[in-house]
């Protein structure tokens, strides 16, 4: 599966990019060939020779609004374009990379569509306000990541989700050498779950029937801060579950070899918003032996202010 999507992106560098013969003109600080945008020109004129409609359309359009369209080229041509609005600050923000990033870093990202090798897999939560590569700074080809409502480990024996098929690439084709599972504060996931009835009843929620993978946490909450209201079981739960999360993952053979071996480490993050916190440990694997519901010890805690 690894080859089959490397080979892809190194075929669309390749094509896109290492071109002969080497004329080059510079754009956006960067060399790029001639030829390429010879090519690119014949395509857009073949294109428009084969499309008498589109032709005859652009003919017909008057020059007062063309001239207007170059003179304020924000303006709204008609209601259609407003559905785009949002792309245009998407467009201006691709390009800014492609400028400040792609190709004032060319080597480097040609190298990464070869292939990557990251020493990261981060769970994270698919909330929008908490995005690790912004938060932890993590840079193309560092952190493999997969995200999910409440950033859950579904154990082993519940069968196949998009989150265990990501581990085991990750852990067996990637070899990553970390797996760091993120929670965070307000997490809608968490209030969802701990606002459970009956977490074992059926339901035709998604989400309900997702976050029930986080039932072991939800019962410890309820044991340890039963007498706090809602809120505050949210929060003991929004780290309860990292934990059982990153014990759900020693129920995966693969993953508990690479363990056992010291060739994979386990830790957990709490990321805090409301005051930009975040708290990193690391799971004490020898501390998990022997296997006991509901026990495991941590070691390496930090707290980032």
């Amino acid at each position: 599966m690894s080859q089959a999507v490397f080979q892809f992106s190194s075929t669309s560098v390749s094509m896109d990019i290492i071109k002969t013969p080497a004329k080059y003109v510079t754009i956006f600080g960067s060399q790029l060939k001639s030829w390429e945008i010879e090519q690119t020109h014949m395509r857009f004129l073949d294109s428009f020779k084969r499309t008498p409609t589109l032709r005859l359309k652009a003919l017909r359009e008057s020059p007062g609004l063309t001239q207007e369209i170059i003179d304020n080229p924000q303006k709204s041509i008609g209601p259609i374009e407003k559905g785009f609005d949002a792309f245009e600050e998407m467009r201006h923000r691709f390009l800014s990379f492609k400028k400040d990033k792609y190709l004032e870093n060319l080597e480097h990202y040609q190298t990464l569509a070869r292939g990557q090798a990251p020493k990261f897999m981060v769970i994270a939560c698919a909330d929008s306000r908490v995005c690790p590569s912004s938060i932890l700074g993590f840079q193309p080809g560092e952190a493999f990541v997969v995200r999910n409502v409440a950033n859950l480990v579904p154990p082993h024996e519940n069968g196949p989700t998009e989150t265990n098929a990501a581990l085991e690439f990750a852990v067996n084709s990637l070899e990553v050498e970390n797996i760091l599972v993120v929670g965070h504060s307000c997490c809608g996931g968490i209030h969802a779950l701990m606002s459970m009835q009956d977490e074992m009843s059926s339901s035709s929620s998604f989400i309900k029937s997702w976050v029930v993978v986080g039932k072991a946490a939800r019962l410890r909450t309820i044991a340890a801060v039963s007498d706090l209201n809602l809120d505050q079981q949210c929060r003991h739960c929004e780290k309860e579950s990292i934990n059982r999360s990153l014990l759900n993952l020693l129920t995966y053979p693969w993953i508990e070899d690479r363990v056992e071996k010291g060739m994979l480490s386990l830790h957990g993050g709490y990321y805090d918003f409301a005051d930009c916190t975040f708290e990193k440990w690391t799971l004490d694997c020898k501390g998990c032996r022997p296997k006991v519901a509901g026990e495991y010890s941590i070691k390496n805690r930090e707290f980032w202010s």
